[in-house]
């Protein structure tokens, strides 16, 4: 369902379901097309409030069932299903908006209790998240970002998510206890991903990518760092508008799992195709930020 291509292999070969009717949206495709049409019934079951092991994918054991394990990664399937489907265009569907708001209750009900002050537990010599821990994941910002109605009739509950994801990342990593094991989950946002220069630097495309998805929530506009980032990035285009890295002429690359259905969508990254997904995203930004587009 997540899975995406293995370097090695050819360009679309392996890619989960998911992961690729995202990418397909992203190209464009309409969410009425036969192959996002076939893909839609599995993305609305993978909604559904169960354990039942036959919809794990690749989460899936052939050894003996981890309810606590099966649990939690058909709860990580839940949620990307639900920002798929967000991103197609299916935010008035009672279906999602269930899953949304039970969700989205369970994640704020975490940031409002004291657990959230204190999330980490000591499991032998390294300090993990508690199992009853429940931070937004990636995917749950990303089916926010493209549920407007849905985030006007739970301003109080984003509200508490902005507080979470521009808070300062701890420094422990992303592991917590499910079961009697320490799993890693890179899902889990634990604060803010984007805090400095550095950051934004060492991999401009998942920059760009949380600049974009912190204006779609409508988080970008309130955020003085992330703003000054942008327009770092704004300052980096040359007369004609596109946009050009601050240091050499190397293609953005990122090693980022979560960037696949998002960047690159060119082709290739040869010649001044190099700078086309960035420049574009700028643009996009900046009108989703409010701000006034000028074409050159």
């Amino acid at each position: 369902m997540l899975s995406i291509p293995s370097s090695r292999g050819e360009h679309f070969d392996g890619i989960g379901t998911i992961t690729a009717v995202r990418r397909l949206l992203e190209y464009g495709w309409d969410k009425d097309t036969p192959p996002l049409t076939h893909a839609r019934r599995i993305l609305f079951r993978l909604l559904a409030e169960d354990n039942d092991p036959e919809y794990l994918f690749e989460f899936g054991s052939k050894g003996t069932f981890d309810e606590d394990l099966a649990k939690r990664s058909r709860a990580i399937l839940r949620e990307a299903a639900a920002a798929a489907l967000a991103q197609a265009g299916y935010e008035g569907d009672p279906r999602l908006r269930g899953a949304a708001r039970r969700i989205l209750e369970r994640v704020v009900a975490y940031i409002r209790s004291p657990l959230a002050q204190k999330p980490f537990v000591r499991m032998g010599n390294q300090h993990v998240l508690a199992a009853e821990a429940a931070p937004p994941s990636i995917h749950l910002l990303f089916m926010l970002a493209y549920m407007p109605l849905f985030r006007n009739e739970h301003h109080d509950a984003m509200e508490a998510i902005y507080q979470h994801v521009s808070q300062p990342l701890p420094r422990q990593e992303g592991m917590q206890l499910v079961g009697t094991k320490a799993i890693a989950q890179p899902q889990l946002v634990l604060g803010d991903m984007l805090p400095n220069r550095n950051a934004a630097d060492d991999d401009v495309a998942f920059a760009i990518t949380w600049l974009e998805l912190m204006a779609r929530l409508g988080y970008l506009r309130r955020n003085d760092n992330w703003s000054k980032l942008y327009d770092r990035f704004l300052d980096d285009r040359d007369e004609h508008g596109v946009w050009h890295p601050h240091k050499g002429m190397s293609a953005v690359r990122s090693s980022n799992p979560y960037l696949w259905p998002l960047y690159p969508l060119e082709d290739h990254l040869a010649g001044d195709e190099r700078w086309t997904d960035v420049t574009f995203r700028l643009g996009l930004i900046g009108r989703l930020a409010g701000r006034t587009i000028e074409l050159v």
